[in-house]
């Protein structure tokens, strides 16, 4: 695949780095591209200085910033977003105030109500870096859920969960975005009220055969 990413803090350049690692071509850009440069050299992927050149050319486009500049890059990008598959790797977590968090509404909706001509999926949000960019816990693979009302959009995910080392999961349609920013935001909750070091990752467990994205 022919991926943009958006954003080149932990989360980008997680994301770049597995993905870079799985034989993908990764564009990454930034609000500083000097961020996006050092990042690139990390990681293998290629930096350019106008977030545009990088979605242009793209097949997936991720969105890997802080959920506040949202607004920014969508109406920064305009229709360049039109018919690309944009994966919303955002959290709208208030650490401060947690239950405001979970209000019964995803940044992922929100990002398809402002950009109806993408193809919006939820995917990654719920992991943290250190999984994004190696998706392994005592030698099995976490869940990579993906929810999406397109379906071009959750195929394309899906597989790229499972390109980076992910077990990648039908979580069903873009509603259940709702569901993994909740489970983002219990995961952190949990690493912060109990001290625990930030790796742990989400497994279902029981009789769930593993399949390939058909």
């Amino acid at each position: 695949m022919n991926i943009a990413i958006i954003g080149a803090g932990n989360v980008g350049g997680a994301l770049a780095k597995s993905s870079v690692r799985a034989g993908h071509t990764v564009t990454l850009s930034a609000k500083d591209p000097s961020h996006a440069e050092a990042k690139a050299k990390e990681t293998g992927a290629r930096a350019v200085s106008k977030t545009a050149d990088a979605v242009n050319a793209a097949d997936v486009v991720t969105l890997a910033v802080p959920f506040t500049a949202v607004d920014s890059v969508i109406a920064e990008l305009g229709d360049a977003l039109a018919g690309k598959v944009l994966i919303d790797v955002t959290n709208r977590m208030k650490r401060e105030a947690i239950a405001e968090s979970v209000d019964g509404t995803s940044a992922a909706e929100q990002i398809q109500k402002k950009a109806p001509k993408a193809k919006v999926a939820k995917a990654f949000n719920y992991a943290f870096a250190s999984k994004q960019a190696d998706p392994d816990v005592d030698g099995q693979s976490i869940d990579g859920y993906v929810a999406s009302d397109d379906a071009d959009a959750k195929k394309t995910t899906l597989e790229l969960a499972r390109s980076i080392g992910f077990r990648p999961i039908d979580a069903g349609p873009l509603a259940m975005a709702r569901a993994l920013e909740a489970m983002a935001i219990l995961n952190i909750a949990l690493q912060i009220q109990n001290g625990w070091p930030w790796q742990s990752g989400f497994k279902l467990i029981g009789p769930t055969p593993d399949k390939k994205p058909s």
